[in-house]
């Protein structure tokens, strides 16, 4: 899936379009939680939505079981 599709799939279920880097990352990780694309389309879209300057939370850094 690339970006513009996300923008599309995006534009269909909330009934906006965004160009809101951040509002489409929690989009990616919503549809990948809820099973609706794979991980290898959830990380090719993390990684190009940070590339465009998207973001995590500092919450989720901070309590990241990863460090």
């Amino acid at each position: 899936m690339t970006i513009h599709e996300l923008k599309l799939k995006f534009l269909q279920i909330r009934d906006y379009l965004t160009d809101d880097v951040n509002e489409l990352l929690d989009f990616t990780k919503k549809e990948y939680v809820q099973n609706k694309i794979s991980i290898i389309e959830y990380r090719d879209l993390v990684r190009e939505l940070e590339k465009l300057g998207a973001k995590f939370p500092d919450i989720f850094i901070n309590n990241s079981l990863i460090h």
